[in-house]
């Protein structure tokens, strides 16, 4: 049941599309992207934020400035005795931030890596209260700039085309910044369902929704249709490890699928039984993230993770992660 708040959305966008579908668009756009508070939103993630105080309480963090906010980025470097090994940059999903990465960013460190934690706008440590593509890309094209290129990006859930639209430079007033590899979590493939969704959510009628995702060309220089992932990353041969669970109940498993199509530079991996969220920081998912970065160009394969045992509703047996089955 929608809550009133909903309502009250729903009813003030019908009341602005009767008199303009544009101006309702507009205001769907400021609506969608409008981020929420940084604190808390329940006592398991309070829980979860006080668990990771200690990891994030060992970076450095350095502030950068984008138009409309000041973001965070938390570097993470391995010991001094350690050779050194790549630098990599962790993107964090919408209502996330940067201590739901720590686990993934220990495990980056203690194979030798120096990691950067980006905070996205509206998020985390950072300012702001607007996130969309745009506002994600020029986010990562200033912490390029900060610390350098980086030979890896790892983005979960929103932070997925977030880097593979930096990295395509699909924003047409950002720089391309391209790395040698990239990582997604649980991310999605096409924008446009994204936009369906929200303009579902929002009851807007088909005038207000075409006026809503034509605000995409506004911030990015580019259509709607143009963000999804068989264009974004058309002729971007970037190797590309790409995980996701099955069972994700917000962002379907089919969105893994598409992006391991656009050719055989990408290898897909399913982490069955680790869900949306939690699959960032289940240790069979960051030990897969730590040996594709060390390993050599692979052909677009599937292989699935075995699950903890004990975990009800597993079937470890019906799975072998040794034998990998081709894309079909």
């Amino acid at each position: 049941m929608a809550s009133l708040a909903e309502k009250v959305t729903r009813a003030v966008l019908r009341l602005v599309a009767a008199q303009s579908p544009q101006k309702a668009g507009e205001l769907a756009f400021w609506l969608f992207t409008r981020t929420r508070s940084t604190k808390p939103q329940s006592d398991k993630e309070r829980k979860a934020l006080d668990r990771a105080q200690a990891r994030m309480a060992e970076s450095e963090t350095v502030h950068l400035v984008i138009p409309g906010s000041v973001v965070a980025t938390h570097v993470f470097r391995p010991q001094p005795a350690v050779k050194a090994g790549q630098k990599i940059l962790l993107v964090h999903g919408y209502r996330s931030r940067s201590d739901h990465m720590v686990t993934l960013a220990g495990a980056l460190v203690a194979a030798g890596h120096t990691v950067v934690c980006l905070d996205l706008p509206g998020h985390g440590a950072s300012t702001g209260r607007t996130l969309h593509l745009g506002k994600a890309v020029e986010a990562i094209d200033a912490a390029w700039r900060q610390h350098g290129a980086f030979d890896a990006f790892i983005g979960h859930s929103f932070g997925g085309p977030s880097v593979m639209a930096a990295a395509a430079g699909s924003i047409l007033h950002v720089p391309q910044r391209r790395p040698d590899r990239i990582v997604t979590i649980a991310a999605p493939s096409d924008m446009s369902d994204v936009f369906r969704w929200a303009g579902k959510f929002m009851g807007l009628g088909p005038a207000t929704q075409n006026a809503f995702e034509r605000q995409v060309l506004r911030f990015a220089g580019r259509p709607l249709s143009e963000f999804r992932v068989d264009r974004i990353m058309h002729d971007i041969k970037i190797r590309t490890l790409v995980i996701h669970a099955e069972d994700d109940k917000e962002v379907a498993y089919s969105n893994a699928e598409a992006i391991a199509r656009t050719g055989p530079h990408v290898r897909l991996v399913k982490a069955n039984g680790f869900g949306h969220r939690r699959i960032v920081s289940a240790e069979p998912v960051t030990r897969a993230v730590v040996e594709f970065l060390d390993e050599e160009a692979r052909d677009a394969q599937i292989y699935d993770m075995p699950l903890p045992c004990g975990r009800e509703g597993d079937n470890v047996a019906a799975t072998d992660s040794r034998r990998p089955r081709r894309l079909a």
